[in-house]
């Protein structure tokens, strides 16, 4: 309020996990202001494209924060952007790791100075149960990131009482969720519905094997924490680690556990359960989306019986189907939400059509398509098979094939690119890219680190290709589309199927020799890790 912010400005949060950041939100939230987070991971494009599109008036950041006993340099980052978005008023300025940086003009200001004699008294502003809380980019498949509209009333409602019957909070509970707030889960089971329902919990910034691989143990232990709620990538690197870690470590204290990001495979489950839970801790793995807000399906400990690799059953008020692309219910097929619930996206900021066409397109308008395939089996458990169109997920991260591609494309020696996400045991999938460079442009493994570290830089560290390679051309369909299935069966060595549609046919042998050495390069770094 200080500096000029009032209810329905937009306020951006590009920091680490830190309390202020927490607390940033929180502001926002109470005095109307409408907050759009930033994964500290975001590359220098990503965030420019985040700010505009926001049209944020105000920008949170941090001098820098903390990652594997590294600096990760925020303010360096913001500096590189802050010219390009001119709307932004005013940018403040966590001092979080003392790392040497000036202010560059009059419109930057320090955290500390801001806070240091500000009025503990701030009055509530009213606000209607439909006014916006906050925007959150996710990754769509057209190249841009979707801005994910979420209201007041609504949104909380969906978080507070999911929050509650999921986790069967205690009073005396402590409860660590792994995840950042820069994406939905932060928002909803760090944030608004572990302070709404006043738990005790633990946020932690920095890796899980630094600086050694039983840290999460460490802290469990340290602070006694009852819940423990992280992702399924997580949870098989831990099994790759093994025992060891763990074995040091007092971490009776848990007694639920649960899962987000992506399915939970029944090994991962059962490794967790036995390994981390004893055998007697309920497991939780649960399913919903940045669109949803909430849970929307989860097993409740104690009422919902736990199986392994499934989310189990709608939660309460909520009603789920699967169905075909006719729109009849099926045993396997797309995911769909049948009637409206307290959390649900109200949009995608500043594109009502696209929120039409991507949400209510497919079957009239009238059911919520949420993009993923699934199955129910003969209990009725739901079983989420991951996403049906072209969005991989990375470390529980979703990453749109377009935005990546559109990244490579940005260099300047790139013509064309295919972004393939391949299974991984760890990640989920590993980012394979199948680039053709302009006319004229050598190929050579310096050119090919080169683009390698372009899209780290644009897109965020975690979107770097885990293999790159090139060719003469992608293999498409007389209307130009790229068919990346086909590349993936290449890949994976797998029959690919109808090939009627391709129309360059004479690039398979070309694509399959790439995809074979694709193929081999993945060996090698699994062997290697």
């Amino acid at each position: 309020k200080a500096i000029g912010c009032k209810k329905g400005d937009s306020v951006a949060i590009y920091m680490p996990m830190t309390p202020e950041a927490v607390a940033s939100m929180l502001a926002c939230a109470r005095i109307g202001a409408v907050h759009t987070v930033i994964f500290g991971g975001t590359g220098l494009g990503a965030l420019k494209d985040r700010v505009l599109d926001s049209k944020a008036k105000i920008l949170l950041t941090a001098d820098g924060g903390y990652r594997r006993g590294k600096v990760i340099p925020y303010k360096q980052v913001v500096d590189s952007i802050s010219e390009d978005c001119p709307l932004l008023e005013k940018i403040v300025v966590l001092r979080h790791t003392k790392t040497d940086i000036s202010l560059k003009n009059d419109r930057e200001i320090w955290y500390h100075d801001l806070v240091s004699d500000m009025n503990t008294n701030c009055p509530i502003v009213p606000m209607d149960a439909e006014d916006p809380l906050f925007n959150l980019y996710t990754s769509g498949t057209t190249g841009k990131a979707k801005g994910i509209q979420h209201t007041t009333g609504g949104y909380l409602v969906g978080v507070h009482n999911t929050f509650k019957w999921v986790f069967d909070i205690k009073p005396q509970d402590v409860y660590w969720c792994t995840a950042d707030i820069g994406w939905i889960t932060g928002h909803s089971y760090v944030v608004y519905g572990p302070l709404s329902n006043g738990i005790t919990q633990v946020i932690y910034e920095g890796a899980f094997d630094y600086p050694g691989k039983d840290i999460a143990w460490q802290i469990i232990e340290k602070n006694k924490v009852s819940i423990f709620y992280t992702a399924p990538t997580l949870i098989r690197t831990f099994m790759k680690w093994g025992e060891k870690p763990i074995q040091p470590h007092d971490i009776s204290s848990l007694r639920l556990l649960g899962s987000i990001g992506e399915p939970l495979n029944p090994e991962a489950w059962h490794w967790y359960s036995q390994k981390i839970g004893k055998s007697r801790c309920p497991v939780v793995d649960t399913w919903f989306q940045t669109e949803t807000g909430a849970f929307v399906i989860a097993p409740i400990p104690g009422f919902t019986s736990m199986v392994p690799g499934s989310v189990t059953q709608p939660l309460p008020g909520y009603h789920i189907a699967i169905l075909n692309d006719e729109g009849h219910h099926v045993k396997h097929g797309y995911l769909a939400i049948t009637a409206p619930f307290p959390s649900m996206l109200r949009g995608i900021l500043n594109d009502p059509v696209r929120y039409e066409k991507t949400y209510w397109e497919k079957w009239d308008g009238m059911i919520y398509y949420a993009g993923d395939s699934a199955s129910k089996d003969e209990d009725n458990n739901i079983w989420v098979h991951g996403r049906a169109d072209e969005v991989i997920l990375v470390a529980g991260h979703r990453m749109g094939t377009a935005e990546l591609e559109n990244s490579i494309v940005q260099h300047s020696k790139v013509a064309e690119a295919a972004i393939i996400g391949v299974p991984d045991s760890v990640k989920g999938h590993s980012i394979i890219a199948l680039v053709v460079l302009k006319e004229s442009q050598i190929a050579s493994p310096k050119l090919e680190q080169e683009i390698k570290d372009h899209v780290a830089k644009d897109q965020g560290a975690i979107a770097r290709p885990a293999v790159l390679k090139f060719c003469s051309d992608l293999p498409k369909t007389r209307s130009g589309k790229i068919l990346r299935r086909v590349i993936l069966k290449l890949i994976l060595d797998e029959p690919t199927g109808d090939l009627s549609t391709l129309e360059n046919k004479h690039i398979i042998n070309e694509i399959s020799d790439v995809c074979r050495k694709v193929r081999e390069e993945l060996a090698t770094i699994e062997k290697d890790n």
